[in-house]
């Protein structure tokens, strides 16, 4: 046989092991807002790691090139299920309020509520942070790779560079509070301006901080020198000194939580509970929705007037109710009582919004009328990522330092949270308390809502969450409804137009594709608000053909997977 002969038939063995390499069903993916994070637990599943190692590495990745929006100065929240306990849990990495915070924090001299802005820079808006007592605590139930060698990408990118993104100089060209605390270097020039898109950053700071957890553990963080570094960087800000103690740092314990659960026609929807309100609003979103059959009304005005409608109703209520379960006992079983939710679905009137907010409900055992009204202001940030490993392990996870660059306060190459600005600035309304209002100790209120979703065989559909602040709740309920009733495929279910009501205006995003959308709900009396706020969905779904990966492509992050 010749010598072409031979190139020949080796090539298109090639190219047909390459195709069936291809086509072969994927074992293990994870997804996540960066393609260096995605490649970084890509790397760690490769090694035979579990879920969790695989999202400690992208964590620590995220940190380093999407500091904007989560790291280990802030928290996260995570579901997780296990193939072999065939047990679904929750991870709550939710930041504390310092032990000497009063529920006047956010109240001027007056005794009325600062603006946003102005509460969040410095060190006052600073909490205690959570994440990685949270995945020290899951990596030792679930985790199978050593736990140093989980930083070792982070640290290796660190030190030799990564390129500056397009979404993190937008980010740093819009803001503004960077000034009042000092401009931090990795990010700006001499002159004050934005180093160019490309600029390869390096962290040496961080990777020393990195490599000091790696060796010591979460305890390297929450005692010793670090941990009195965090103090003295939040409570000498230069503006809006904080009240943070070493003693508070110590004291912080992450919590494994049962799940929120509930049904949607076929479907078993998990997500997070207290103090995070999205699996109870996600939940109730559907449940409100079960009289109408929306299978057949597939991306109409008819669908997203239901959608606007339910979601308004589920908002009233998590405003209302939901707050740390370490504080106040929200009623979530009587917020998912099927009997109440048949109630409150009757003030849904399919084409003709009533004029809102809508009241929050009276849940069996519980009455509206026992709380005040929150008053909690709440903007678009944070991050997530889905997994799943090779034993069908899964999970998804929601991590954010709260605002776009926290509270803008930076030590050691990694910024501090703002988180306790989700607590209400009002802590009482016409003498009654409000759930979320600030005390020591306390968890503030997220919407993060990390979800997972099973067949009624109780095998697993998919794992999904979503970026974005308070709307984070309709974006993961707009993706789960695109894909479970209208069988949309995951990266087209997170392409459609973000639609949003949160017991106000209905939000719907600014893009052409959704003019008439915005102009048909406008005819049914929603009162409209068009905004381009970015969302940040990723997840994996699981198919017969096997895993379906996606990322929002409002950012820039993708899915990977073997």
């Amino acid at each position: 046989m010749s010598r072409v002969r031979l190139f020949g038939a080796a090539a298109a063995a090639f190219l047909f092991l390459a195709a069936m390499a291809q086509a072969a069903p994927r074992r293990d993916m994870i997804a996540t807002a960066n393609p260096l994070a995605s490649e970084a637990g890509r790397q760690i599943l490769r090694q035979g790691g579990s879920v969790i190692d695989a999202a400690i590495a992208a964590q620590m990745v995220l940190n380093l090139v999407e500091p904007e929006s989560s790291g280990i100065g802030g928290g996260a929240v995570m579901v997780l299920w296990s193939a072999k306990d065939h047990r679904v849990t929750s991870f709550d990495g939710r930041e504390t309020a310092p032990a000497a915070a009063k529920p006047d924090r956010f109240l001027d001299a007056q005794g009325k509520p600062l603006t946003y802005f102005d509460a969040l820079v410095g060190g006052r808006s600073v909490g205690v942070p959570g994440l990685l007592r949270m995945l020290d605590l899951a990596h030792r139930r679930f985790g199978k790779l050593p736990w140093a060698s989980l930083f070792d990408p982070a640290i290796k990118l660190a030190e030799s560079g990564y390129p500056m993104s397009q979404k993190l100089h937008d980010e740093l060209a819009r803001d503004r509070l960077f000034q009042r605390v000092g401009r931090p270097a990795l990010f700006f020039a001499e002159d004050g301006s934005v180093k160019p898109v490309g600029t390869m950053l390096r962290n040496p700071e961080l990777a020393a901080v990195f490599r000091t957890i790696a060796q010591g553990g979460a305890d390297a963080f929450y005692r010793g020198p670090l941990a009195a570094e965090i103090v003295a960087t939040a409570d000498h800000a230069p503006v809006n000194p904080g009240d943070l103690t070493v003693e508070d740092i110590a004291a912080y314990q992450a919590k494994e939580r049962p799940p929120v659960c509930g049904t949607y026609r076929v479907y078993r929807l998990c997500g997070m509970g207290p103090p995070s309100s999205g699996g109870v609003a996600v939940i109730e979103i559907f449940d409100l929705l079960r009289p109408f059959d929306l299978r057949h009304q597939i991306d109409t005005p008819k669908a997203w007037d239901l959608f606007a409608q339910a979601s308004r109703l589920a908002y009233a209520d998590r405003d209302r109710y939901v707050a740390d379960p370490d504080f106040v006992k929200a009623p979530i079983d009587g917020l998912l009582d099927r009997a109440y939710l048949a109630e409150r679905s009757k003030l849904i009137a399919p084409g003709h919004f009533p004029p809102g907010p809508m009241a929050p409900g009276d849940p069996p055992g519980e009455h509206a009328d026992n709380w005040g009204r929150d008053s909690t202001p709440e903007f678009p940030s944070t991050s997530n990522l889905a997994v799943i490993d090779r034993a069908g392990n899964a999970l998804d996870m929601t991590t954010t330092i709260e605002f776009a660059f926290g509270s803008h306060l930076m030590m050691r190459g990694f910024l501090l949270n703002n988180e306790l600005t989700d607590f209400s600035f009002v802590p009482e309304d016409k003498g009654r308390p409000v759930a979320n209002r600030v005390e020591g100790g306390k968890r503030p209120r997220s919407s993060m809502s990390p979800t997972l979703v099973f067949d009624r065989n109780g095998k697993l559909v998919m794992s999904l969450g979503s970026a974005g602040g308070a709307a984070i709740i309709t974006d993961v309920a707009k993706t789960l409804l695109a894909t479970l009733d209208w069988h949309y495929g995951l990266q087209r279910a997170m392409d459609l137009p973000n639609v949003s009501n949160r017991n106000g205006a209905t939000d719907i995003e600014t893009r052409p594709d959704a003019d008439a959308l915005a102009g048909a709900l406008a005819a049914d009396g929603h009162p409209i608000r068009r905004n381009g706020r970015d969302s940040g969905l990723s997840g994996i779904r699981v198919t017969p053909q096997g895993f379906e990966g996606a990322a929002d492509k409002r950012r820039a992050g993708n899915a990977l997977g073997d």
